[in-house]
């Protein structure tokens, strides 16, 4: 039975694996119209009670697409990754419908290669992804680590004993590692934008932005 919808800012969520429910549940807390779906009906089950919409339904079936309205969301996760072949019926079901923007999910570049040809606008590698943070913070005194595609990051860390006790115009960074020091977090007072007279302590806690290879050299500095 197709929902009726007054707009089409929902975001269709499908596959309720923890990748798919954990994006509906976050988005849900965000205040966001979601559809969840899912063949499996353990999982419809379990998420029931969590999600405010959440369907039983084969979303490599266009009928079943087409019966919960899916071409009236402006937004489609397809967290199903374990089963290419479900995977790319999906997208390729989704594609079809010509509405929806469409993230979909990858467990190997092939995958991905494959969603992007046949039409999905968004193609993220989850395990992937968490594999390089983590390792971007066991491996420095990184304390987080968003990275974005063209190479550009942005990360939270403590500071280099050279910025200690110096404003930010004094230690240079931006000259000398070519990164910029965005925001300071001083211990018992909220985050503050950086400016050049910021006076950087060693309890802080910088927010740095820049290329990933120039943060990682900084990042290493004692």
């Amino acid at each position: 039975m197709a929902r009726s919808r007054r707009d089409d800012s929902g975001v269709l969520v499908i596959g309720l694996g923890r990748f798919g429910a954990s994006i509906a549940l976050t988005l849900e807390e965000l205040g966001t119209d979601v559809l969840a779906l899912d063949a499996r009906d353990d999982l419809v089950q379990e998420y029931s009670g969590r999600l405010t919409h959440v369907v039983q339904a084969d979303a490599t079936q266009m009928e079943s697409l087409a019966q919960v309205g899916a071409a009236e969301f402006s937004v489609a996760v397809v967290g199903v990754g374990t089963s290419l072949e479900a995977s790319v019926l999906i997208t390729a079901n989704l594609v079809d419908l010509g509405k929806p923007v469409i993230w979909a999910k990858a467990i190997s570049s092939a995958h991905g290669k494959i969603l992007e040809r046949i039409g999905a606008h968004h193609v993220v590698f989850p395990e992937a992804d968490a594999g390089r943070r983590v390792a971007h913070l066991v491996n420095g005194r990184l304390l987080d680590f968003i990275e974005f595609d063209d190479g550009f990051a942005i990360v939270k860390m403590r500071p280099p004993r050279e910025t200690q006790g110096y404003t930010l115009a004094q230690s240079d960074i931006r000259a000398k590692y070519g990164v910029t020091v965005v925001g300071v977090k001083s211990p018992g007072r909220d985050f503050t934008y950086a400016t050049p007279e910021t006076i950087v302590t060693q309890h802080d806690l910088l927010i740095v932005a820049g290329h990933t290879d120039l943060i990682e050299r900084f990042s290493t500095r004692p």
